[in-house]
């Protein structure tokens, strides 16, 4: 052993004297005999360097994630803008727009120039016609050929009245102000300003125009949008056997006079194959359609592979089928299961999409089979034309989702929901894709995500910057959306096989509570990422391309209030627009279905309006709609604001819309 004296040489300690020993007994204490030897500058030099650049390395690595965290909220914010733009200003912004793309669209909507390469300038374009936004038609005219005696800044300034519409009023609005001001007060617009000239535009013709230009916006010679009624679950029994039939015939001989176009019928897997494996009872369905066959109305089916009724619902209850419920009495993990250990037995875990648990046949064998059984069975209705689409059920109420926001377990809107991964399938498939990312320890849950009433800031996983963004949370949440995904695809892989030529539709839910929030915690729950720095939807999407399936999307007619709206930070109108733009850029069909029972005018009038958006350049619209209501007959309808709603999904509708 070796000391090191003060001048910085070396010299050994013998190990057998007092000095060594007493420092081989107390070494680094206060308590040493002799003081211990100090170490020379230039060491402490090297250690005082080392230790700085451990500590300069740590700062490196904190900026770098404060970087990352601003990057992502930057990212937000544009996302949001760029959002606004689309849907509120129309403009037509690339996917994957950036700053430049924003600054040269609002420079050509303020009238200039930009081209390819960046350069901007002033030019003053040809006249155009008024379009369907009325105050860009001002800004247009105003800026057009026929003010050519006129410099843009004189009129701009000359004509603030006129333009402080645009910023003010909707079309809707403008309406009903010009009305009105042209009645009381006629020379206010023609004799105010110098633009009243032979060589300008006249502000009274301007006026006119604007008001025959919103009058365009109605739905007179828009495409037809067939719509469909749904027929009440509990018209067939458990036994497979149809209930009322003379009822039915009302029903339908109401739903003729209305014209609608078709309905839809749930064919409910709980009933078909109630009581054995794979026998299968189709009797009342027979009966049924051979009812709506003498109405000559078209027909879609519905693979129904989930419960109805279960969450406090007005319709009747239908189970999974019976042999189903007693093999989950033996092995619960058949079922999607909470954190808690609940079961929740609405629908089959993805867990065993390929797992021999149902009497030697996978989840999706018993799918694919049933499927195949109702191809067979009505063969004819098939080449009559009768059925013209078949939806197929992938989750909770039919829709593509996990059972998040079951109200059995307690859940009340709007919570967010909790996640549905604990059976032991899903687990093993969590380890799995947890080791080969290479971080076994990620194979859990999150313990920090709260409970199914709890609202994101309460949470530790999906506040404002919090574990959802996070390595880890990223890589459950894509394991989880990604396990909704490959249910999607395999399921649908054997439908296609099934029903060959036929038009297959997929539901997908609209879940636009806690949409405002940087995490969407209610859309994560329910398996789809789709935080505001990333499009949840998109991926699902590329995958229903693949198998030509029209998506159909819950919408809302109704007008949420505002302390609603705070409370749950929702935004329905944000939602819809990026799922139904997500999947026409993808080249997919898509079709609507009302969300709740009763509407009103205005109420209409929002579904109308999205199933054919009114400023869409490219003139894209629903396929069909789905309108849901208990009985045509008994329920609470207003039959003239019905027809009003029939009248413009198909086109026929002149006024009344504004």
């Amino acid at each position: 052993m070796k000391s090191i004296n003060d001048d910085g040489s070396a010299q050994d300690l013998d190990p057998q004297s007092d000095h060594s020993s007493d420092y081989l007994a107390h070494p680094n204490t206060h308590l040493q005999p002799h003081p211990q030897p100090r170490r020379p500058r230039g060491f402490a030099a090297a250690a005082s360097g080392t230790n700085s650049a451990a500590k300069g390395k740590k700062e490196r690595e904190k900026e770098k994630e404060r970087t990352k965290l601003r990057e992502r909220h930057r990212r937000a914010i544009t996302s949001r803008m760029l959002a606004g733009l689309r849907q509120y200003g129309n403009f037509p912004l690339p996917a994957r727009a950036d700053m430049n793309d924003v600054l040269a669209a609002l420079a050509r909507e303020a009238g200039w120039v930009v081209d390819a390469d960046g350069t901007t300038y002033r030019h003053c374009p040809p006249p155009s016609h008024v379009g369907s936004f009325a105050a860009r038609s001002v800004e247009s005219q105003l800026s057009g050929g026929s003010l050519r005696n006129c410099s843009v800044k004189e009129t701009i300034e000359n004509q603030t009245s006129v333009l402080r519409i645009d910023e003010c009023l909707s079309p809707a609005s403008i309406d009903s102000v010009v009305i009105a001001e042209r009645d009381s007060k006629n020379e206010k617009y023609t004799n105010a300003t110098p633009i009243n000239t032979v060589d300008c535009l006249e502000a009274d013709q301007l006026m006119q125009d604007i008001h025959s230009g919103v009058h365009e916006n109605d739905f007179t010679g828009t495409p037809y949008v067939p719509v469909f009624v749904k027929l009440p679950a509990g018209i067939i029994n458990k036994f497979c056997q149809l209930i009322d039939p003379e009822g039915i015939k009302q029903e339908l001989i109401h739903i003729k006079t209305l014209n609608i176009d078709g309905v839809v019928v749930d064919c409910w897997w709980g009933i078909v194959e109630a009581w054995s494996s794979q026998k299968y009872v189709w009797s009342g369905y027979r009966e049924l359609f051979n009812i709506i066959r003498e109405f000559e109305l078209k027909l879609q089916v519905v693979m129904a592979f989930h419960e109805c009724g279960g969450d406090n619902s007005s319709d009747a209850l239908i189970s999974l089928p019976q042999w189903v419920l007693d093999i989950g009495k033996d092995n619960q993990d058949i079922f999607f299961t909470d954190r808690e250990g609940r079961r929740n037995t609405e629908c089959l875990s993805w867990g065993i999409d390929k797992e021999r648990v149902l009497k030697g046949r996978t989840g999706i064998e018993v799918y694919f089979d049933m499927m195949r059984s109702f191809r067979t069975e009505f063969d004819d209705l098939f080449a009559e034309g009768l059925i013209s689409a078949v939806e197929i059920g992938l989750g909770a109420s039919g829709e593509l989702k996990y059972p998040s926001f079951s109200e059995r377990m307690g859940w009340r809107y709007p919570g967010i929901g909790e996640f549905q991964c604990y059976d032991k399938y899903l687990q093993h498939s969590l380890r799995r894709a947890a080791k080969l990312r290479g971080h076994s320890f990620w194979a859990r849950g999150p313990d920090n995500a709260g409970h199914y009433n709890s609202m994101p800031h309460e949470t530790g996983f999906f506040c404002e910057r919090g574990d959802y963004d996070n390595y880890y949370g990223r890589f459950f949440l894509h394991w989880y959306s990604k396990t909704l995904i490959d249910h999607a695809d395999n399921v649908l892989s054997l439908a296609t096989l099934a029903f060959e030529e036929t038009k297959i539709i997929v539901k997908v839910p609209a879940v636009y509570w806690w949409y405002k929030t940087p995490s969407h915690a209610a859309e994560l729950t329910a398996g789809y990422h789709n935080p505001t720095n990333q499009d949840g939807y998109s991926p699902l999407f590329e995958v229903l391309r693949k198998h030509a399936v029209t998506m159909k999307f819950v919408c809302l007619g109704f007008h949420l209030s505002s302390q609603e709206a705070n409370e749950s930070l929702i935004d329905p109108e944000g939602l819809s627009w990026q799922v139904l733009n997500s999947a026409w850029d993808r080249g997919l069909m898509a079709a609507g279905e009302n969300a709740l029972l009763c509407y009103d005018r205005e109420g209409y009038k929002r579904l109308v309006e999205m199933a054919k958006p009114r400023n869409d350049p490219d003139r894209r619209h629903f396929s069909f709609f789905i309108y849901q209501q208990p009985s045509l007959l008994q329920a609470n309808v207003c039959l003239s604001e019905l027809d009003f709603f029939l009248k413009c999904m198909h086109g026929k509708e002149p006024r009344n819309l504004l």
